[in-house]
Order: C-alpha cells, then structure tokens, then sequence
C-alpha cells in the first residue's frame, strides 16, 4: 500500500441488502474514484449473485461524517468442487479493495478476514487494488493486464495496430464479413452459442447464459454486445463493458469458422472503432495469463503488459482456491471437455461454471 496515512475515526460496517441510495451512493464513489472499475459496481455484483445463486455483500468504510472512505464488494462463492471463498469480485478479473488511504484499506481487510473466519470461508481472493499488511500474500507476476488508448479516428486505429496483425485485419475486411451491435435477445442468443463453442473447443466449461442476461439487464446503455457474421452466421462474438470512458470486451469468443475468415480480428477492430463513436478514449483489453497464446495475442496488437497483482488469504493449514483451468491438475480434465459434443458440454457447463466465481 502506498497511499497517503490520515489517522482518523473509520467506522467498518456491512451492506447485505438493496438500499437504493446506499447502491447509489457507492456507484458514485466507484465513478469517483480513479481505480474504479466496472467488477467495484453494485450493478456487477448483484447480477453474479442473482443469475449464480451466490450472495453479495459490501463492506463499506466512513468516517465520522458519514462520508465513504473504502469499499469492497464481496460475492460469497460456494462450491462442491471448488470449495468456500470470498471472492471480490466473482466472476470477475478486477475489484478488490477500493479506497482513499492506506488505513481505510487495512481496516477493510481486517474486517472481511473476520468476515471470514465467522461464517467458515477458508480464503478471501482480492482481485486488484492494494495488497493488505498482515498475512496476506500478494500473488504477482502470474497475469498481465492490456490498456491502450484509443486512435483519432478508424484510419489511425488501423494504422496503430503493428504491421502483422494490421495484415490480419486487412485480410478479415476483405471477407465480406458483418458486424451489428445491439442488446436484444437475439444478439444475446448469437452470443451465447459462439462464445459456448469458443470455450468448450478450449476446455472449459461455459458460464450460465443466465449470468451474461443479468448483467446486459443491470448495466443497461453500459453494455452492448458486437457480433460478426458470415453468409448470415454469427463467427464470432464479444459482450463488452463500459466504464469512465473504457470499453473492456469481457467475454468473447469465435468458432473454428472465425479463424479461418480473420473474424475475431475484425471484431476487435471494430470494436475499437464502434467504442470511440461512444466517446472511449481506452481499449481494456483485459487481463491473461503470462505466457499463454492470449497473452501473445494482446501483444501482437501493440498493447503493453501491465503486470496485475491479486492478494490473498487463507486460513491456517489450508491451500488457496485453484480455479485456473491452466493449471497442471486440470490437463486431463480439459483434454476430456473438448470432445465433449457442444451440446453436452453446454448442458453440463453452466453447473460446473457457475461454482467457479
């Protein structure tokens, strides 16, 4: 932590039901604040709760006057396979502790860690933001985020991803390909099925399309989702998030089709271009895993890895939460969920998914 220390009085107290003004109130200190992010908004953690079963709560600090000083959303994930943690946010790749000092930050830790021990959740994930003093340990070096500023205009935009990948997009242009937006059932409907087979053909198992409706419901005009289509096929598909003036596309995909027609490629630069007619100035591109082909991906478009720091804590003599589908003791299993015929995969998918948060 490296924000300035005030000594003051901070009262920790919890949030566990819909207040409309207290929701109100917090939106506005996350709009507020400059490492604020759409996975510190109520509107994301009521949707996960809502569509995945699991509960929510904000810790929230103030001062004497009332005034906010620290927020931390919680989604309370329960799981036969995965196990109990409390996780900000579920679902999630940011969130963690929001605040304005270092003792608001650490007050807040220490509350959610009794939280903890309390009601019998053995880990506490904090997705970003400041790592806590005390028996926290901060997981870096495992992810990189990918931040970009947007170009003037389409032109520039083209002209500013590096020359290969330039070349990749020229060649999807040409394919007579169609790009939409919008946020009716049907677009959500395209996406589901494109991004289902885009994760089953990498191994893992598809979240509920309940979850992708709750938040298109709750963030409203701050999302929309971008579908690329050939011969009136949907091929690829990205559900995006907007926030202070960033896109984030959050959970997109494409089908073996899309490779071969450069679509992913067209959806990300139109993306780009639809974004700034929104007046975004940044490109989130998310986060992955260090080494991985996505991570190579995000690279070979010109973003700049940022390296992302997660805090963690677990109660003596347990292990953290290992919900990587990369890790080692996941190969067999994601070997197996590949063949899965789609249909399969998408009825057991949600079940499994919905316990990972």
């Amino acid at each position: 932590m490296n924000m300035p220390f005030s000594p003051q009085a901070i009262i920790v107290r919890t949030l566990d039901q819909e207040d409309r003004n207290e929701l109100a109130r917090i939106d506005k200190f996350v709009g507020d604040h400059v490492g604020g992010t759409a996975f510190h908004r109520p509107k994301w953690v009521v949707a996960v709760a809502k569509a995945c079963g699991h509960e929510w709560r904000y810790m929230l600090a103030e001062n004497t006057e009332g005034d906010l000083q620290a927020i931390l959303p919680l989604n309370l994930i329960h799981s036969a396979l995965f196990g109990r943690a409390l996780v900000s946010s579920g679902f999630a790749v940011g969130g963690g502790i929001l605040s304005v000092s270092d003792q608001a930050t650490q007050l807040l830790a220490d509350a959610v860690w009794e939280f903890a021990e309390a009601h019998s959740f053995p880990t506490v994930e904090l997705r970003g933001g400041p790592t806590p003093c005390d028996k926290w340990q901060n997981k870096e070096g495992v992810y990189a985020g990918f931040v970009a500023d947007l170009a003037d205009d389409d032109e520039n935009q083209l002209l500013a991803i590096p020359r290969k990948q330039r070349a990749e997009v020229r060649k999807g242009l040409k394919n007579e390909l169609v790009v939409r937006v919008g946020t009716n059932e049907q677009d959500r409907t395209d996406h589901y099925c494109v991004y289902a087979e885009s994760v089953r053909n990498l191994g893992t198992p598809v979240f509920p399309k309940a979850l992708f409706d709750a938040v298109m419901d709750a963030f409203g005009s701050d999302a929309d989702i971008l579908t690329v289509s050939s011969e009136g096929k949907p091929v690829a598909s990205v559900l995006s998030l907007y926030h202070n003036g960033t896109v984030m596309p959050y959970w997109g995909g494409g089908s073996f089709t899309a490779r071969r027609l450069r679509a992913n490629d067209v959806m990300y630069y139109a993306l780009m271009n639809h974004a700034r007619g929104r007046r975004c100035h940044q490109f989130d591109f998310g986060r992955s895993k260090v080494g991985t082909g996505a991570f190579s991906f995000k690279k070979n478009w010109g973003f700049e890895p940022e390296p992302l720091s997660y805090a963690i804590r677990t109660a003596d003599g347990e292990e953290a939460r290992d919900v990587n589908p990369m890790s080692p003791k996941y190969q067999l299993q994601v070997a197996l969920w590949q063949k899965l015929p789609l249909s399969v995969a998408n009825r057991l998918g949600p079940i499994i998914a919905k316990g990972l948060g």
